[in-house]
C-alpha cells in the first residue's frame, strides 16, 4: 500500500519511512503542509499519516484540505498535542485514528492494520479467496492448510486486488499502489501483465482462479 508522511521532524519522518517499508508500504515524504498537498494532488495514497503541529500550516487545516483530494485514503493524526479537544476535532473532520507523540512503531503498524481491517470490513487477518485462503498478517497464501509460495510482487499484487474485490483496477493504479511510482517505461513494460500470469499459474495448479478476470483495456480484477 501506498503512504504519505507529512512530519516536519525529519529523523523521525525517515526513521517511519524505513520502518514501513520494511514492512512492504511504499512511502513518500514531506515535511511542509505544502509539499503535502502538492504530493497528494499528483499520486492517490492508501495512508496519509499527519502531523499537526507544521511549521508552515495547521495540521487540522491541511486535513480538511487532503481529503478534497485524497477523499479514499485512511488518516492517522500523528501530534505532541494530548488535549481531548485537538483529538475530537481531528476526528471529527475526518481522521481515523489519532496517535500521539511519542508513539512506537510498532504501535503504529498495529493501528493502520486495524483501520485497514475496519476499511475492508475484515474481522481477522485472514481472507478466503476462492478455494484459497490469504493471511495478510503472515504474507501467505493457503490451499487447504497447504501454503503455496509467492514473490514479495505477487503476493502484493493478489493482496490489493482482494481488498478491493470486484473493483477494475488499471495497470498504472495497481503499480502506483503496490511499486509506489510509475512511468511511460514501466508502461511500456508488461511486468503487471507477467505478474498476474505468474498468480495464475501458481495457484491454477491448486484449484480454479475465474474469480481473477482481465479486464479488457483497463487491467485486472478480483471477482467474488
Amino acid at each position: 500500500m501506498k503512504v504519505l508522511i507529512i512530519e516536519d521532524e525529519k529523523t523521525m519522518a525517515v526513521e517511519m519511512q524505513a520502518f514501513l517499508e520494511k514492512a512492504y508500504y511504499c512511502c513518500d515524504l514531506a515535511h511542509t503542509a505544502r509539499l503535502g498537498l502538492e504530493k497528494i494532488e499528483e499520486n492517490q495514497y492508501d495512508f496519509i499519516l499527519l502531523d499537526l503541529g507544521l511549521p508552515d500550516k495547521d495540521g487540522l487545516h491541511l486535513l480538511q484540505e487532503a481529503r478534497k483530494n485524497c477523499s479514499q485514503a485512511a488518516y492517522i493524526i500523528l501530534t505532541a498535542r494530548g488535549q481531548l479537544e485537538d483529538r475530537i476535532k481531528g476526528l471529527d473532520m475526518g481522521a481515523d485514528d489519532y496517535l500521539p507523540k511519542p508513539f512506537s512503531l510498532l504501535e503504529l503498524q498495529a493501528r493502520m492494520q486495524a483501520v485497514s481491517r475496519r476499511k475492508f470490513g475484515l474481522t481477522d487477518s485472514e481472507i478466503p479467496l476462492g478455494d484459497f485462503n490469504i493471511d495478510l498478517h503472515k504474507r501467505s497464501v493457503f490451499f487447504e492448510g497447504q501454503e503455496i509460495s509467492l514473490s514479495r510482487r505477487e503476493f502484493d499484487l493478489l493482496s490489493y486486488m482482494l481488498l478491493h474485490k470486484n473493483r477494475p483496477l488499471s495497470r498504472m493504479q495497481l503499480s502506483e499502489h503496490i511499486w509506489g511510482n510509475f512511468s511511460d517505461d514501466d508502461y511500456d513494460s508488461n511486468y503487471i501483465d507477467v505478474h498476474i500470469k505468474n498468480i495464475r499459474k501458481k495457484l491454477s495448479a491448486f484449484a480454479s482462479v475465474d474469480w481473477l478476470q482481465t479486464i479488457r483495456h483497463v487491467g485486472y480484477k478480483i471477482k467474488l
